[in-house]
């Protein structure tokens, strides 16, 4: 199985001027875009960790995910959460010949932690033999960084923030997530409560 990202989340999206108002730091300088550069890849690589943390899509793009095998043939967990829009599933052949399929065949059950496709009537779509099965993805919290609930925008920040200011010390603090961030974010955790019960 294989999940790309088929959107990044452009530039213009991220919270540049809030990292920066955060950090307290000058502007008007000469390698000011250098800067912009650096204090982007720390915004990106925040929103990484923390979407891998909660298992949730901050900024909504669209995904493709790839199968080559189902565990169960009348429902499948999808890989991100919450959420939107379920684009497409589409059976590839080996030869790479692809078939959409008819969504009248499944249905989109949008839980907020583990979000599922379950089978309209006997079954889901199958995946050819030596062949695969396409999914796109539409999932976010929220269409841009103004709309992210504060608490999770915030902790982005603070994250993109500690590791701008440790950039340089590799030694600096102790690894993982920060505990002020984490307690920020917990609640929008993945828990798995249900000992596997099926909904």
């Amino acid at each position: 199985m294989m999940l790309l990202e088929n959107n990044p989340v452009p530039d213009v999206v991220l919270p540049l001027a809030q990292l920066k108002e955060h950090l307290r730091l000058a502007t008007g300088f000469a390698d000011d875009a250098d800067q912009d550069a650096i204090l982007l890849r720390h915004l990106r690589a925040a929103m990484a960790v923390v979407e891998a943390y909660t298992g949730k899509i901050l900024i909504a793009r669209d995904f493709t995910w790839t199968l080559f095998a189902l565990r169960d043939d009348t429902r499948l967990a999808l890989p991100v959460a919450p959420m939107i829009e379920v684009l497409h599933l589409t059976q590839i052949d080996p030869d790479g010949t692809g078939t959409v399929t008819d969504p009248a065949r499944w249905h989109l059950v949008p839980d907020p932690q583990t979000p599922f496709l379950r089978a309209r009537h006997a079954s889901l779509p199958a995946v050819p033999r030596d062949g695969a099965l396409r999914i796109g993805l539409r999932a976010g919290l929220a269409a841009d960084w103004a709309g992210l609930p504060a608490d999770i925008a915030l902790a982005a920040l603070m994250l993109a923030a500690h590791h701008y200011d440790t950039r340089h010390d590799l030694n600096a603090g102790q690894p993982g997530i920060p505990v002020a961030v984490r307690a920020l974010i917990d609640r929008f955790r993945n828990l798995r409560l249900s000992a596997g019960a099926r909904p």
